[in-house]
């Protein structure tokens, strides 16, 4: 899953090139135009990988929020339902119709899942001030798995929709913590992703790597680029990379765990000194 700047990691990226889609990421596809995010019930719904997902906006202007459908886990996935009801969360959270905004709906929202409604509390990165939002899971993978507890990187863009029907972009990364229960896995813990400010001046390699449109950079890991915070390596392998393929990056340094999950070793990517991609050259990795 990780992909470790060194020469290790070089060759996991090399397996990872001729490997079957759909190990271990299962990007969300939007739906038809109107379709609303419902909550499947068990057994849960799996897919297949791939996504028929469009491009969302890039800029701030006026119209609708893009449609979205409910993530599923890939058939693949290790404890699917597990991913599924990490995903659920964010979705429930940074989703909402006019009339359900804030913090007090949200949690609401949290209940019908079954999940703690306190959690809301944790997630004022996906509450931002809007009369409605739509959000689209772009990945969920597992920041590491341990006897009885997880955690699962779930990647997202999101469209905050005002008032004055201007949309907004935006989205994050949020490590969600999980502990086994029934009659399904509970939420302990939400922390979103904090790239931190932009830097001034962006170095060239970085301007590089945002430049690149072979390198897929989600809100977060984009945000990471522009901190300044990513080490040299990571953006030079980025860039020699996208000279022979197209890298979906899924997190890069912020919203991944300090350190390595079950553990007290610091992690290489809260360093800045390693990135995870989901997709190479269209295929699930």
């Amino acid at each position: 899953m990780g992909l470790r700047l060194d020469r290790r990691g070089f060759l996991v990226l090399g397996a990872a090139l001729v490997a079957a889609p759909g190990c271990d990421a299962s990007p969300g596809a939007d739906g038809p135009s109107g379709a609303r995010p419902t909550r499947p019930q068990p057994p849960y719904p799996t897919s297949t990988g791939g996504s028929s997902a469009t491009p969302p906006p890039s800029s701030t202007g006026p119209g609708r929020l893009p449609a979205v459908t409910q993530w599923a886990p890939n058939r693949s996935d290790v404890l699917p339902a597990v991913k599924a009801q990490a995903a659920w969360v964010v979705e429930a959270l940074g989703s909402w119709a006019a009339g359900d905004e804030g913090r007090a709906a949200a949690a609401l929202r949290l209940r019908a899942l079954g999940q703690d409604e306190a959690l809301a509390g944790h997630a004022r990165a996906l509450l931002g001030p809007a009369r409605e939002a739509a959000l689209r899971v772009v990945d969920a993978q597992y920041g590491g798995i341990v006897p009885g507890s997880t955690s699962v990187l779930v990647v997202c863009r999101q469209w905050l929709g005002t008032a004055g029907g201007a949309v907004r972009p935006g989205g994050t990364t949020v490590d969600v913590r999980l502990e086994a229960a029934r009659p399904h896995w509970r939420v302990t813990e939400l922390h979103p992703a904090e790239p931190g400010p932009p830097s001034s001046p962006v170095s060239s390699l970085a301007r590089e790597v945002l430049r690149a449109d072979r390198i897929e950079l989600p809100p977060a890991a984009r945000a990471d680029v522009l901190s300044g915070q990513v080490h040299d390596t990571v953006l030079r392998a980025l860039v020699r990379l996208s000279t022979s393929y197209r890298i979906g990056v899924s997190v890069v340094r912020s919203g991944h765990p300090l350190h390595v999950f079950g553990t007290t070793r610091l992690s290489d990517h809260p360093q800045g000194r390693a990135f995870d991609t989901f997709r190479i050259d269209g295929r699930l990795v």
